[in-house]
């Protein structure tokens, strides 16, 4: 009991010591020991990421379940480590609703036929709906949600220890300074270098997990090259639904609606039919592109003979090291000085860099634009 109370008074002296520094380091009464330039930028790229990473991973969520009903709901269930139950779609409700209307207004009816042919491929829609908001959840959503749960809380703890290391090493630079006897200031000394050996270590801890944002950036860019092949996927799957139903309803559309235009051979305003559509996109040329480039010609533009525009360079400092995919691609170091500048009809996410007398481009997210 004498040993608790002994620590307990022990804890109380130095949080009230941290707080007198920090209150006086707000009125601006006691001095500072302030981060090198390195690690304040690892902080506030730190801090962007999680700001960003939550507006997404939030963003994303209203895009896959625009209800906020739904959304709570299936928060709780997650909180409370219990499976989500299955939900309808909304395609597929509406697929239920046309075979149920089609079976009492008549199922033998050509507004009946219809309404099942409909309801048929708004079932597949909501399937594939189903699938995609499956896939997104598994390869985007969850690996932000764990970044915002697991590496930012550990990011966070360190950093508030580190913040208490250092108003620990402030208060003893103050003692030492006011100290006066010398068995006190031999006491505040040897008090100083424990804080001091206190602070590094913990800046060290909280550099290296800083510096994993890195790496965090690399494993959300794979997962969102991968929401984008399953969005693509599902579109391109609703896409083929609704070409093969337009097909089933213009094949029948004169026993549907027969005599509809008689006296008119041609409608004022006829839809395009599925046959015109594959027809159209059989006709259109495909070009192909280099990445970082458009299709209009530019990339058969050899670099070297491409002069950086009078004005509109700015420097860069890259983020993180990069391999360049081709000859056409410039190489990158972390932490090296590049000037860049654009093109006209470049892809915005690529840039054109220069280091000495190589040129090439490179990725506008491994870069820091600087002025």
């Amino acid at each position: 009991m004498d040993f608790n109370m002994k620590k307990l008074a022990s804890d109380a002296g130095i949080f009230f010591t941290r707080a007198v520094q920090f209150t006086e380091e707000k009125f601006g009464q006691a001095e500072k020991t302030e981060l090198d330039a390195h690690f304040e930028n690892l902080l506030a790229r730190a801090d962007s990421t999680k700001n960003w990473t939550e507006k997404i991973l939030r963003q994303t969520e209203v895009l896959l379940q625009p209800n906020p009903s739904a959304r709570v709901e299936e928060f709780l269930y997650e909180k409370l480590d219990r499976k989500v139950p299955s939900r309808v779609t909304n395609g597929e409700l509406l697929a239920q609703y046309m075979s149920e209307a089609a079976n009492e207004l008549g199922p033998e009816t050509p507004y009946g036929k219809t309404l099942i042919k409909v309801g048929e491929t708004e079932k597949r829609l909501g399937a594939a709906e189903r699938d995609f908001i499956h896939s997104a959840s598994i390869n985007f959503l969850t690996p932000l949600r764990n970044f915002l749960e697991g590496d930012w809380r550990t990011i966070s703890k360190e950093r508030r220890i580190l913040q208490n290391r250092r108003l620990d090493l402030d208060a003893s630079k103050a003692r030492l300074k006011k100290a006066k006897a010398a068995e006190a200031k031999a006491a505040a000394e040897q008090e100083l270098r424990v804080a001091q050996t206190e602070f590094d270590r913990q800046a060290e801890v909280t550099r290296l997990l800083l510096e994993g944002i890195s790496s965090t950036h690399v494993n959300h860019l794979r997962c969102l090259q991968e929401f984008v092949e399953s969005q693509a996927t599902y579109y391109a799957q609703c896409y083929r639904h609704m070409l093969d139903l337009q097909k089933q309803l213009g094949s029948t559309q004169g026993v549907i609606f027969p005599g509809t235009f008689v006296g008119n051979t041609e409608p004022a305003s006829s839809p395009l039919s599925s046959a015109s559509l594959a027809t159209a996109a059989a006709t259109i040329p495909v070009v192909p592109t280099v990445v970082g480039m458009s299709s209009t010609g530019e990339a058969a533009i050899s670099l070297d003979d491409v002069a950086p525009p009078a004005s509109g360079t700015r420097k860069a400092r890259v983020l993180y090291d990069y391999e360049a995919g081709d000859s056409s691609e410039l190489a990158l170091l972390a932490d090296e000085l590049i000037t860049v500048y654009s093109l006209p009809g470049m892809d915005p996410d690529w840039l054109i860099g220069e280091r000495g007398n190589r040129k090439g481009k490179v990725p506008v997210t491994y870069l820091e634009l600087l002025s």
